[in-house]
């Protein structure tokens, strides 16, 4: 087993546990107690104001011919953590890497495994899962509305308001190429509402054991959706008992008619459309604060596999994680050495 970054990880499970890792927390600690990394986060604020004054003198007629302010990308958790200054023999730019064996619970390789940090659209696993338990039925007609609007970081959509699909339609979207607001409708139309919805979604964790898991909305834009990759692995061995999850999350392509249009929609996991990956479930996400993510569950060099990656950097760099992943295994199962030992456990998940 690969394991690095125990001592970063427990720090970083211990700061989101008891504050729960918000962003709101860390920028009210005391100026004298921050970190570097912390105040480079509060220099990024700082330089959003000014570029904004540099429009505005511009639109003001102001004689401004360059703007001299660079504006740094904002910290994932992660970063403000300084989870990504843990080493690992396989150079992953992810900041927490977990893969275990789904029959035997045994651990391949940890990275931060227990680091709490947002999870973005990772969210959604949960969501398709209360949805599919709740046995709603597929074929009603749902209805986007003012409510299913991104009001946390005003993301666009093309499903526009009054657009009627069915649940199996909304939960395809959702499951395949993250559609946040399929996913809010989804959980709006649960018995009860929303809070309703919510509150199942985070006593379904609690029922796997998700300990350090807690939920606030369906769609994973709010960054005080969080979890470990742990946790993480959990759900995605659980989701992976449904057919319809397996199905829907890994669909290359899915088209939707919307009045007289007819909409496209792509799989957000370039990995789906590649026929040397065996992938049997799969999500993606992304947020600043919780930077890229995936978890996956694949066949590779003739085994079973859980794969999360959280907090990856750079557009493409989770899929670069795995197939790294993917090269190290396939070498190790060619290899002649003894089965590595000190292998890692986790506790098995009946349900």
């Amino acid at each position: 087993m690969l394991a690095t970054g125990s001592a970063s990880a427990a720090a970083a499970a211990k700061k989101s546990e008891s504050k729960r890792a918000t962003a709101t927390s860390v920028a009210k600690k005391p100026a004298g107690k921050r970190s570097t990394s912390v105040n480079r986060a509060v220099r990024v604020k700082a330089s959003s104001r000014a570029k904004q004054r540099v429009r505005s003198a511009a639109r003001g007629g102001a004689n401004v011919r360059r703007a001299s302010v660079v504006v740094p990308a904002r910290l994932s958790y992660g970063q403000v953590y300084g989870l990504h200054e843990t080493a690992d023999p396989l150079d992953l730019k992810s900041s927490v890497a977990l893969v275990l064996d789904q029959e035997t619970n045994e651990v391949l390789l940890s990275k931060n495994s227990q680091a709490v940090l947002p999870i973005a659209s990772l969210t959604k696993l949960m969501t398709a899962l209360v949805v599919i338990e709740a046995q709603q039925p597929l074929d009603e007609v749902l209805t986007i509305t003012a409510e299913d609007i991104d009001t946390e970081k005003g993301s666009s959509s093309r499903l526009a308001l009054g657009t009627e699909l069915t649940r199996g339609e909304m939960l395809h979207l959702a499951l395949m190429s993250s559609e946040n607001r399929a996913a809010n409708a989804l959980g709006r139309h649960f018995p009860g509402g929303l809070a309703a919805f919510v509150t199942a979604m985070n006593h379904k964790a609690a029922e796997l054991g998700m300990q350090d898991t807690r939920y606030v909305e369906p769609t994973g834009l709010s960054s005080r959706n969080q979890s470990s990759a742990r946790d993480l692995a959990t759900l995605v061995k659980t989701a992976h008992h449904y057919p319809l999850i397996r199905e829907l999350s890994t669909s290359p392509e899915y088209e939707v008619a919307v009045g007289k249009r007819h909409l496209q929609y792509r799989n957000t996991n370039g990995l789906v459309f590649n026929p040397t990956w065996e992938i049997g479930l799969q999500k993606t996400g992304y947020i600043s604060e919780a930077g890229r993510c995936l978890v996956m569950q694949a066949q590779l060099a003739g085994r079973k596999l859980i794969m999360v990656f959280l907090d990856s950097t750079g557009r493409y760099s989770r899929i670069g994680d795995a197939e790294r992943v993917r090269k190290w295994l396939e070498e190790l199962s060619l290899s002649e050495e003894p089965e590595m030992p000190d292998t890692e456990v986790l506790p098995r998940v009946t349900s």
